[in-house]
């Protein structure tokens, strides 16, 4: 089969012929239809994350069809649609031999750990697939995997976001737009975007947020402040990955307020007047990707058509195109959400 492949030691990206995996006893086979483009898969590649393995095949959101399927692998078959999961448990700490695979202590990420899905093909435990109903896009379901599925998840689980309360989003990209969404869909009733691209604000106001703020030009914490009355913010979530970024969501919260440390970075996590952050009960919270049963409420979300996605795929290119994806997304050009690379369609 046709894949790309990141070589760690020269953060080259090629495209190669590669053996077609087969899958195990419980996983399944699947025919990639569309995958995203990440800006984690840019930061691998550009060498802001380091890499976890010498060579692999990146792309961790992915939907397709499944062409074959392991013997002991129930329920599905060939010819199946399915979003995947960009991740797996381990299968071998002290939670997942005792069942609780969903506490992993080493959880697995597709395209980082093990071979993700910039491939014509990839195989996945049958457990880290959700079924895709008839009429749902490919390329709007694979970005479910990620850029829908992990800020769904830092709204409602990790910073347990409740109807009435106020959001701060900091960073109005692939995650961002969809945070913008979601936190408008699970009722928050007042919505801040911050972000220094004018496009990225403009497209914030756009889906619901209620005010959109410049970091370069703008007094975020004040202008906040302002607007909510001196209170601050309920709920703040950094998905940029800067230490900068998330002393701004503190300094915007208010009384028992919540920052949620969406993006990655390797920056030391530094924050200023430490005194207000114990007087003013806040907390910040790390986060990390999302549960299968989240994926699952978010395809049921698309299909009752509660969740519109279409705006967000900026373009669908061949496989042979990924390296240009890559750097187009790196660079900002034309601003996009996801650009998704489709691999048997080159």
């Amino acid at each position: 089969m046709k894949a790309a492949r990141f070589t760690a030691g020269d953060k080259s990206l090629d495209l190669l012929d590669v053996p077609t995996p087969e899958p195990g006893p419980l996983e399944v086979r699947v025919r990639i239809q569309a995958c995203g483009i990440c800006l984690s898969d840019v930061h691998l590649i550009d060498g802001s994350i380091p890499a976890i393995v010498p060579q692999v095949i990146p792309g961790h959101e992915p939907s397709g069809i499944v062409d074959k399927v392991g013997e002991l692998v129930p329920g599905w078959k060939p010819g199946d649609r399915a979003v995947l999961a960009g991740g797996r448990s381990c299968g071998r700490c002290r939670n997942c031999t005792i069942g609780r695979d969903e506490d992993c202590l080493a959880f697995q990420i597709m395209g980082f750990h093990y071979d993700g899905s910039w491939a014509e093909y990839v195989t996945v435990p049958y457990f880290a697939m959700t079924p895709l109903p008839e009429g749902i896009p490919f390329e709007q379901a694979a970005i479910l995997a990620d850029a829908v599925a992990t800020p769904y998840a830092a709204l409602i689980d990790r910073g347990g976001l409740k109807p009435g309360e106020s959001v701060g989003l900091w960073g109005i990209g692939g995650l961002g737009t969809h945070a913008v969404q979601l936190a408008r869909l699970c009722g928050a009733s007042f919505i801040v975007a911050v972000d220094p691209l004018a496009s990225a604000r403009e497209r914030a106001l756009s889906l619901g947020a209620d005010l959109a703020l410049d970091p370069l030009s703008q007094d975020v914490p004040g202008e906040i402040r302002g607007a909510t009355g001196g209170l601050g913010l309920d709920l703040t979530l950094d998905l940029v990955g800067a230490n900068a970024v998330l002393q701004q969501c503190v300094s915007s919260l208010g009384h028992g307020g919540r920052a949620v440390m969406v993006g990655l970075s390797l920056e030391h996590v530094q924050l200023e007047r430490s005194l207000l952050f114990g007087v003013m009960k806040h907390s910040v919270l790390g986060h990390l990707g999302y549960q299968r049963r989240h994926l699952d409420d978010l395809v049921k979300l698309l299909a009752a058509g509660r969740l519109d996605l279409s705006a967000s795929i900026s373009d669908v290119i061949p496989l042979d195109d990924v390296v240009d994806g890559v750097r187009r997304l790196a660079e900002k050009e034309g601003d996009p959400v996801r650009i998704m690379v489709a691999p048997m369609n080159a």
